[in-house]
């Protein structure tokens, strides 16, 4: 049996909509599981930082709510995209929230973490804002963890635009 691409896993956006990664083919992604309430969450700015510096070029962040390190992501989706935008000004696409470890593993992140295990070769997510970094061909290049700010990977995304780009 074949594999199923990054692409056709399905997932739902924040406003209810269902939808796969397909719309984001050709592009380069950074998929991150995201907080509200966590010492994390201020990576926000990051991440839009990011998102807006490189995506004219073929980039984007991709943001999955998870609710499962310390309840750190409690409310609805209407609170969470109100979060985002009043207090981080986000733009980026955000995804209804899903659990990244244990039985209901969202299908992505069981993806993800196979493609990119952690180190020791662990799959599980630590915590919140946890990072995975996928080329324009659909490849998990990079997982980095939640203390990994997301500026500290603007020298790989450019690489990554760069060389699709050539």
């Amino acid at each position: 049996m074949e594999t199923p691409s990054l692409y056709d896993i399905p997932v739902v956006r924040l406003d209810g909509t269902p939808t796969t990664l397909a719309p984001y083919r050709g592009q380069v992604m950074l998929i991150v599981n995201v907080a509200s309430h966590c010492g994390f969450t201020p990576q926000y700015a990051g991440l839009e930082e990011l998102y807006r510096r490189y995506k004219d070029r073929g980039f984007v962040v991709l943001g999955f709510p998870c609710n499962q390190f310390l309840w750190q992501e409690p409310g609805s989706a209407e609170d969470i995209q109100n979060f985002c935008t009043t207090k981080y000004n986000v733009t980026f696409p955000l995804f209804a929230k899903i659990d990244v470890n244990g039985p209901n593993t969202h299908p992505l992140y069981r993806y993800l973490k196979t493609a990119a295990p952690g180190s020791l070769g662990t799959t599980s997510i630590k915590w919140n804002f946890t990072k995975f970094l996928v080329d324009r061909q659909g490849n998990v290049v990079a997982r980095y963890g939640s203390s990994t700010k997301p500026e500290r990977l603007a020298p790989e995304i450019e690489s990554l635009l760069a060389k699709a780009a050539a």
